[in-house]
């Protein structure tokens, strides 16, 4: 390597407030040696004049310089003093007008998402009549956050539980019980494993369930979510029309009638929102015992039913074990939470368990045993007897404004249940044209066409009520009003 006597005339950079003068200058000399302003074979001062050179004390001059060495920016020998090393430069590939890597772009060409996802917009701030967010504003944070600090308080106690793949068992006990009694769901806590939410749950499902090419059923118009588990397991996509008793079996039947598996919403359809009756629950639980497939039955909101009696799982009538059960406490509470749940079959959790096993270690975290007080305290119930109540007003102040304000124009669904409501377009304009013109005076719908496969546009918008109250509610709707009358 050539001598190359540096005078070391380098600038260096104002130290922050919260940096050490060690990191400092290590990053200071590090960088100035990995941009080239430190040539390789340029030779620094010794550590003492160094160190009267810039202000510093001999200590950290020396530190920085043995550090640099350890990790190979410079060489340090007795009689040659300290020299900066030749590093390679990694070669530039990308020009400024081509910033994204090559293997970044080639995922871009490759990748093709399932149709519903298209054009679906980021969120944005929470405005009328957005779906994403329960009445954050009316969970009781404050004894959430006690239960939180007493469980804090134990916190040793909580460390030494044995993770075993389904979650805080306490949890699941609560979990089976709360089931048991509001939805009728038939299970033991070893048959419960909790999740992050409905999500993960689809995801680790359609990996272990199916295989590149298998059909499966799915509600048209229907969950995306499911979809997109399904589409990324290279599933084949059934569509099965919805009709007003949900998916229809016969149609499905006469489509595919060897499919592996079907994907329901039975409670309350998303997202048209009708109930599926007894007999054509049957049938469904027919069909899958006699072609021995599985029936994932997502109960994401069928907490929320406002008239009537509640209508029991279709689980509850399962007599074969082909109804795997999923659910989530994250809009029932706060979306945050990141808690949902699987109902297996006991002949497949092991199995389940040992696919979650290649994808993830820790399965335990400490909102499940908040969580699990907060149900066991009773907590949960008195929460949801007081929202529903809430949601129920929210919910007739959006179907009576809608009378009074879209008349001719949206009809909004009569179904008194859940956390948004189905509205039909009178005016003749396409779904997605409707969603457009009613962002156009901030205001947040999603058009039914993003949720369907193969069905034509329903021409309807979807419209949450949960969060706002209801002269939110009838602001928004008079906005709405004046977009589409144009």
């Amino acid at each position: 390597m050539p001598k190359v006597v540096s005078s070391l005339e380098l600038t260096l950079g104002n130290r922050p407030q919260h940096q050490t003068l060690t990191s400092w200058l290590y990053s200071q000399l590090r960088v100035a040696i990995v941009e080239g302003r430190l040539r390789p074979g340029s030779r620094l001062p010794a550590s003492r004049d160094f160190a009267r050179l810039y202000g510093l004390s001999r200590g950290t001059v020396t530190s920085v310089f043995e550090r640099l060495q350890s990790e190979g920016y410079v060489s340090c020998r007795v009689g040659a003093g300290t020299r900066v090393n030749r590093i390679q430069r990694v070669t530039r590939i990308q020009t400024p007008n081509s910033p994204v890597p090559s293997y970044v772009r080639r995922a871009l060409a490759d990748y093709v998402p399932p149709k519903p996802w298209v054009g679906l917009v980021a969120p944005q701030a929470i405005r009328p009549f957005c779906m994403r967010v329960p009445a954050i504003a009316e969970f009781p944070a404050e004894l959430w956050g006690r239960i939180a600090a007493r469980r804090a308080r134990a916190f040793r106690s909580w460390l030494q539980i044995d993770n075993e793949g389904r979650g805080y068992r306490p949890l699941r006990e609560a979990i089976a019980d709360y089931l048991a009694s509001s939805r009728g769901v038939r299970c033991s806590p070893d048959q419960v494993v909790v999740v992050s939410g409905v999500q993960q749950a689809l995801d680790l499902l359609a990996r272990l369930l199916l295989k590149p090419g298998d059909p499966v059923w799915m509600e048209d118009p229907g969950y995306f979510g499911a979809t997109i588990a399904f589409a990324n397991a290279g599933a084949q996509m059934i569509a099965v029309p919805v009709d007003e008793q949900g998916l229809s079996v016969s149609a499905g039947v006469a489509i595919s009638p060897r499919a592996r598996g079907a994907y329901v919403t039975a409670g309350h359809q998303f997202p048209l929102g009708m109930t599926m009756p007894l007999e054509r629950r049957m049938a469904l639980l027919n069909w899958a015992a006699q072609n021995g497939a599985f029936i994932i039955e997502d109960d994401y909101d069928s907490e929320y039913r406002f008239e009537g009696s509640p209508v029991p799982a279709l689980q509850s009538l399962d007599r074969n074990s082909n109804v795997i059960f999923i659910g989530s406490f994250n809009k029932l509470l706060f979306p945050s939470l990141r808690i949902g749940y699987l109902v297996l079959p006991p002949a497949f959790v092991d199995l389940f368990l040992a696919m979650r096993y290649r994808t993830e270690f820790q399965t335990l975290s400490a909102d499940q045993a908040v969580l699990c007080d907060f149900i066991a305290d009773g907590h949960l119930g008195r929460h949801l007897r007081r929202m529903r109540d809430l949601y129920a007003g929210r919910l007739s102040a959006l179907i009576d404004g809608s009378k009074r304000y879209l008349k001719g124009l949206l009809e909004t669904s009569e179904v008194r249940a859940g956390l948004y409501t189905a509205s039909f377009l009178k005016n003749g304009m396409p779904s997605r044209k409707a969603e457009t013109a009613a962002t156009s005076c901030d205001v947040e719908v999603i058009a039914l066409d993003r949720y369907t496969l193969e069905c034509p546009d329903p021409k309807g918008l979807l419209l949450g009520f949960a969060a706002f109250d209801e002269k939110a509610i009838r602001a928004a709707l008079i906005k709405l009003s004046s977009v589409l009358g144009r």
